[in-house]
Parts: structure tokens; C-alpha cells; sequence
């Protein structure tokens, strides 16, 4: 048996915890709605401060998409349909194949999820979409598909008002970090165009600003110092205290290092 089997925590409980969580955060944003004024005046100190400090303008992303109608549809798919499944993908093989893995970036998930649940409590914020001054196309209204409401005010789905920060971003930017840790490709720096992708569509979409993506980012980066990636399980450690003697077990084997 190996070892990240030994270390596979129970299905049970982790399906418990996993969906218990997302139905807390999904239940904690639809608290947060119905702040429209101060929703709209947060999209205007946002967007002030983009061009203050002469971020590129996420009309020209959206300029480039609108060239097609089929890439605008894609890139409207990709925001509706690639978000939760990806990260349950990445969740599920973590467990199978890296469990010490998984339980690491699960705590990491949990936690940026939970700050950034606050973030949408204390900071709600109109999407450039809705905001007039930034002249963005509804990409999903107009082109389809759309996971929102026409009227925010009237979204019982969704809250429209969550935009900051945008877990589309930090939730990819986190599987591409844990797929990059967790295998041994060297192909592996690839999983960050990922992320890459999900940033010019949740940008050209008008979704999001950039600076949804760069307090993301900064959520995550947070959440990544404080939980560690797992160094060496307890019957690695008792194998290299086996062979000290030996010179090359004395350097500690990565949990799935070498599959």
C-alpha cells in the first residue's frame, strides 16, 4: 500500500466538509446583497484607482474578444461552465492520487474562500459590466451564456455584487499551484495558463477588474504562507531515521515525489 494511500483522510467526512463549506459560502454571499448604492460607489472608487495608477483598461481585453462571436460565446462558456468543476477535478485527483496534498490545498481553498467571503460582506462591488462609466458589453446578456440575471436586483441565483475579489481567479491560480506541486512533469509550469486564460475571460467579459484578481492573488499568497505545502509523511520519516546511515536517505522524500 502506498504511502499517500496511509495518508488518504475518510471520503465520508471530506465530502461532509467539502460541500458543507461551499453551501455556507454560497449561503454567506446572498447575505451580502441588496447593497446596491454602496455596490456602485466602490465600482467608481475602483475604477478611479485602476486608472490613477495606469492599469490597462479591461475594455481593450473585451475589445479583442468582441471580435468574434464565437470567441466572446467561448470565453462567456468558459466563465459559466469551467469555474467549480475544475476545482473539483483538482480536488478529487488530489485525494486519489496525493492525499497529504489534498488536505493542504483543501485548508488552502478553505481559507481564501472564507476571506474573500468576507471581502464581498464588508466591500460589495458593482462588476464593470453594470458600470456605465467603464462602456463594457454584458458579454453573457448579449452573447449567452450567462450564469446572472438580467436585473441584479432581482437575481435570486447569484449575488452580482461580489466581485471582489474573484475566486474564478484565485480558485484557478490555486489548482495551477497545486498541480505544480504536487507532480513532477516538467511540463507541469503549463497548469498556469489556467489561470492565465481565466484572467483575460472574467477581464473581457467585464466580470471583473484587475484588481479583483490582484487582492485574489494576495488572499491566496496569504493563505499559502500561513498553511504549508506537506514535506514528508510519518512512515517516510521513519524509513530515513531507518537508513541514516545511509547518505541519500537522509534527504527527506516528497509526498508523491517520483510517481
Amino acid at each position: 500500500m502506498s504511502e499517500d494511500t496511509v495518508a488518504r483522510p475518510p471520503l465520508l467526512r471530506e465530502l461532509l466538509l467539502v460541500v458543507g463549506l461551499f453551501v455556507v459560502y454560497k449561503v454567506g454571499r446572498q447575505l451580502a446583497t441588496g447593497h446596491t448604492a454602496e455596490a456602485f460607489g466602490n465600482a467608481h472608487r475602483v475604477w478611479d484607482l485602476e486608472r490613477a495608477v495606469h492599469l490597462p483598461s479591461e475594455g481593450a481585453v473585451q475589445g479583442a474578444l468582441l471580435h468574434s462571436d464565437t470567441l466572446v460565446h467561448l470565453a462567456n462558456t468558459y466563465y459559466a461552465t469551467v469555474h467549480f468543476p475544475a476545482t473539483a477535478a483538482f480536488l478529487v485527483w488530489l485525494y486519489l492520487r496525493r492525499p497529504a496534498h489534498y488536505v493542504w490545498a483543501r485548508r488552502v481553498l478553505a481559507v481564501m474562500t472564507a476571506a474573500a467571503l468576507v471581502g464581498h460582506l464588508t466591500f460589495p462591488l458593482a462588476p464593470p459590466r453594470l458600470l456605465d462609466v467603464a462602456g463594457m458589453v454584458d458579454t453573457g446578456q448579449v452573447y449567452g451564456p450567462t450564469v446572472y440575471g438580467a436585473h441584479p436586483a432581482t437575481d435570486s441565483m447569484a449575488n452580482q455584487f461580489a466581485a471582489m475579489p474573484s475566486l474564478h481567479f484565485g480558485w484557478a491560480l490555486m489548482v495551477a499551484i497545486g498541480l505544480i506541486a504536487a507532480t513532477r512533469s516538467r511540463w507541469r509550469p503549463l497548469w498556469l495558463l489556467h489561470p492565465l486564460l481565466t484572467l483575460l475571460v472574467i477581464v473581457g467579459t467585464a466580470n471583473h477588474y484587475w484588481l479583483d484578481a490582484l487582492v485574489a492573488t494576495a488572499l491566496l499568497g496569504i493563505a499559502l504562507a500561513v498553511i504549508h505545502l506537506p514535506h514528508r509523511t510519518a512512515t517516510t520519516a521513519g524509513r530515513i531515521q531507518e537508513h541514516a546511515d545511509t547518505p541519500v536517505q537522509e534527504v527527506p522524500e516528497l509526498v508523491g515525489a517520483g510517481r
